[in-house]
């Protein structure tokens, strides 16, 4: 394959200047094909073949047929022949599955029947469901993920106290739990805003997810009207509304408190964290999709536009590292004034970690983990930096170059064990500092640098986007060597994710159906479609006439 510099230009406004008429959803014209394998059709024939708004649905046809007999319930090796570990994968899939009035709709986070300790791991979450219901969308079993995205669309206008103050009409729970009344025979959904988590933290993700599992659904099924409901449009314009509201902010990107995230415990993530700024951006774009152009709809569509121009800017420019951008910062000069200053984040160079000289390759990169005044988090971390590639957040030049970064440094980031969620680990005092002494983030564990299996699927999506299957396959064998007999535990320790997590749980959802996405994108690449956004075209500035044209 073709190399291309890890060196990315920064870009100027006009280059990212967004095409908004050819987002706007169109109905359904045709569904992919089902023929060749990713070895002999490369990614770009199939993004090439069709646009990214909703003209591009997925429909049936361009999948297997439901049910547990499916080919993609079955699996096959990759050389070929049935593959034991998707059987058991989707047998224990089947067993997470929450039902409410007697209709599916969701999966709990773990059925680890030797923990004593059930805590909230009984419940359904928001951001664990995800792979789940990609798993059930590219199996045809499409009525847990509508029911899902309902039901939690209904939980929205619940009331959100945490002690006595009231939390924003648009927030989404981070999780739900079926009460079931024996006496009364009755059952009844009740929600998590963040009033019952650790730290009393709202989900800032929760709501992206929703908005790019929904997009995801309507891509598969060719189904718009449940997007185009009146619920769901209301849905997305109070998500929204939380984000895109004026206030003091001088960046586009979204302020946030730790643990708001999948990384939801203190670990040094609060003020604009990777993650959430790709999921806010894959969302807005997603919501601009499926958002109707009329009323209140328009009115969002113009905001979400001006939002993604700046937000784009500034992530690709400023949250970027790379060797030649590492070796500016390495030379910044500090406390410079006006418009014309070059570090405009005064950030010291002496704060600069020594590890991330030795870590970053001559060919790679990747978006940092944090960006904001006198602050750079150089962390690397998975999630934001998978979704920057899958959503086009990433040029394709920085695509190839954080996917470069991993080839380069696949025993840090990837290990016998994939993947880790970020990269280095904190230890000694700095962990102290930044954790408060937190138990279960000890170093190489849990979220201070431990490997989830979960993370697969988006890794493995980034590998076929930028045309690297043998990257994904490598990582998915990995996975299978270890996942089963292991009891599919929640995360890994150690350097290289040798040993299960201490406090991991077993039979952990969402490391079930990583595992089965990773494994299904792989087979058919373009499952991919339903979740990948391509980039969008560079467009001229819209030009209108002055008042004085006339005369």
């Amino acid at each position: 394959m073709k190399r291309v510099s890890s060196h990315v230009s920064l870009a100027s406004e006009a280059e990212i200047n967004l095409d908004l008429s050819r987002l706007i959803i169109d109905k359904p014209r045709f569904a992919l094909e089902r023929k060749r394998s990713f070895d002999e059709q490369s990614w770009s024939e199939l993004s090439h073949r069709q646009n990214d708004g909703f003209d591009s649905v997925l429909q049936s046809p361009a999948f297997p047929s439901g049910g547990f007999d499916s080919p993609f319930s079955m699996g096959t090796h990759f050389g070929g022949g049935p593959h034991p570990l998707v059987n058991e994968a989707w047998e224990a899939l089947r067993k997470s599955v929450v039902y409410f009035r007697g209709q599916p709709v969701g999966t709990i986070a773990a059925l680890d029947h030797a923990s004593e300790e059930v805590l909230n791991y009984d419940q359904v979450f928001v951001r664990d469901f995800v792979p789940s219901a990609l798993a059930f969308l590219m199996n045809n079993e499409t009525d847990i993920v509508k029911n899902f995205l309902l039901k939690t669309l209904h939980l929205q206008s619940s009331e959100k106290m945490v002690d006595r103050f009231k939390l924003g009409a648009g927030a989404m729970p981070a999780s739900f739990k079926v009460d079931r009344n024996k006496n009364r025979n009755t059952e009844t959904l009740i929600a998590d805003f963040g009033e019952s988590a650790i730290g009393r933290v709202a989900p800032v993700d929760s709501g992206f997810w929703w908005i790019i599992l929904l997009r995801a659904y309507t891509k598969y099924t060719g189904d718009v009207s449940l997007a185009e409901s009146p619920d769901c449009q209301k849905c997305m314009r109070l998500i929204l509304n939380l984000c895109l509201s004026e206030g003091f902010d001088t960046f586009p990107t979204l302020l946030c408190t730790d643990g708001c995230s999948m990384i939801d415990r203190r670990m040094g993530i609060y003020g604009y964290p990777i993650e959430i700024q790709a999921l806010f951006y894959m969302a807005l774009r997603c919501a601009l999709q499926m958002l109707k152009p009329e009323g209140e709809g328009k009115e969002f569509i113009e905001k979400i536009g001006q939002r993604l121009h700046a937000l784009t800017y500034h992530m690709r420019n400023y949250f970027w590292l790379d060797f030649h951008q590492l070796n500016n910062i390495y030379r910044y000069k500090t406390e410079e004034y006006s418009h014309t200053a070059v570090n405009k984040f005064n950030v010291i160079p002496d704060s600069i970690p020594d590890w991330v000289f030795d870590f970053m390759p001559c060919r790679g990169g990747y978006f940092l983990g944090n960006v904001s005044p006198a602050m750079m988090d150089f962390r690397w971390f998975a999630l934001g930096n998978c979704i920057a590639i899958v959503s086009s957040l990433a040029t394709p030049e920085q695509s190839v170059a954080i996917m470069d970064l991993i080839e380069e440094r696949w025993d840090e980031l990837v290990g016998e064990m994939p993947l880790k969620i970020c990269y280095p680990a904190i230890e000694n005092h700095e962990w102290r500092i930044i954790t408060g002494c937190d138990p279960k983030n000890t170093r190489w564990s849990y979220h201070n640098g431990g490997s989830w299996p979960v993370l697969l699927w988006l890794l493995t999506a980034a590998c076929i986007k930028t045309g690297r299957p043998q990257m994904a396959k490598r990582a998915i064998e990995l996975a299978e060597s270890r996942l089963l007999k292991d009891g599919w535990p929640e995360y890994y320790d150690g350097k290289l994710g040798r040993f299960v997590g201490k406090q991991a749980r077993k039979f952990q959802t969402w490391s079930i159906a990583g595992y089965l996405v990773a494994r299904m994108m792989l087979e058919d690449p373009s499952t991919l479609m339903m979740i990948s956004m391509e980039e969008d075209r560079p467009v001229k500035p819209t030009m209108r006439r002055s008042a004085s044209w006339n005369a």
